[in-house]
């Protein structure tokens, strides 16, 4: 008899048992989701477009077609040039003295360049190491005035709601010392526009996918050469990453949907007119660690 007295109580207790782990776990799932809003808030300079689980999740199925082609890659002497110590301390010493001119211009002449010169310094960007040698990189070289003006108003579009809404308060006030806003007039005026894609995958020759390992990280080294590149040719130009324009600029130059805006360089003469915040950089204790 005791035994059915019970039974109700266990009833009620196995109820209010149930109810507290479904509550716990919608309290949880809300708590998880503020979590990845606050971080979405705090970061606002990562480009939804740019987010892709390439490097993390490769397709190896895919991979296996197109890797077993190249394993057998004939391996050659590799022909190197050493210089004396003096000569090495010299020429490091110069091109250090070289890229420390560098600076970011945002007032460009309209003179054109030297195709030539472009050609060169993007061959340049290309040498750069990639992951498995996948070469994952596109250069959009826009020089047609129309176009010009077309990729200046979406990306003026944009950055005024970056500036007025996405970027916020902190990153705005960082950026008042440069004396910048969403107005880019040397998106018209610069002889030349080199749009850097990443592409987040390839394609083998069988249509396949093709995994690009590491590939955000590949195309900002080669952009890194560029600039670099750039400064050795005498032609100035502003790194340039346009937030949330990505989509948008890619359709506008029929780029296809595996490839991704990293970065946008203006690139020609400065003009005459032109001037430069007055910055210092880091000394090299503050930036490298011997151990």
């Amino acid at each position: 008899m005791t035994m059915f007295c019970l039974t109700p109580v266990l009833v009620a207790v196995v109820c209010i048992l149930i109810a507290w782990i479904f509550k716990n776990a919608d309290g949880n799932i809300e708590r998880r989701k503020g979590e990845t809003r606050a971080r979405a808030e705090a970061r606002p300079w990562v480009d939804e477009d740019l987010k892709d689980s390439s490097d993390l999740h490769p397709v190896e199925e895919d991979a296996d077609d197109w890797q077993d082609s190249e394993e057998n890659v004939e391996h050659i002497p590799f022909s190197h040039t050493r210089y004396p110590e003096k000569e090495m301390v010299k020429r490091s010493q110069e091109f250090y003295e070289l890229l420390n001119k560098r600076r970011s211009v945002r007032f460009i002449s309209n003179e054109q360049v030297p195709i030539e010169v472009i050609d060169n310094v993007i061959k340049a960007a290309g040498t750069a190491p990639s992951g498995a040698h996948t070469e994952p990189w596109t250069f959009v070289v826009v020089k047609d005035m129309n176009m010009k003006h077309k990729i200046r108003e979406i990306i003026e579009e944009e950055e005024e709601v970056n500036y007025l809404k996405r970027m916020g308060h902190q990153w705005v006030t960082d950026l008042k010392k440069l004396r910048t806003n969403w107005i880019k007039e040397y998106l018209d005026t610069a002889p030349v526009l080199i749009l850097i894609f990443k592409q987040v995958h390839g394609f083998a020759a069988n249509g396949k996918r093709k995994v690009h390992y590491y590939n955000e990280i590949s195309v900002s080294i080669a952009c890194g050469i560029l600039l670099a590149a750039l400064q050795n040719a005498g032609l100035v130009t502003v790194t340039t990453t346009p937030l949330n324009c990505g989509p948008r600029l890619r359709a506008l130059l029929g780029r296809p949907t595996n490839e991704k805006l990293l970065m946008l360089l203006p690139v020609g003469y400065p003009s005459k007119e032109a001037t430069v915040p007055n910055l210092t950089r880091k000394p090299l204790d503050q930036i490298m660690v011997t151990v």
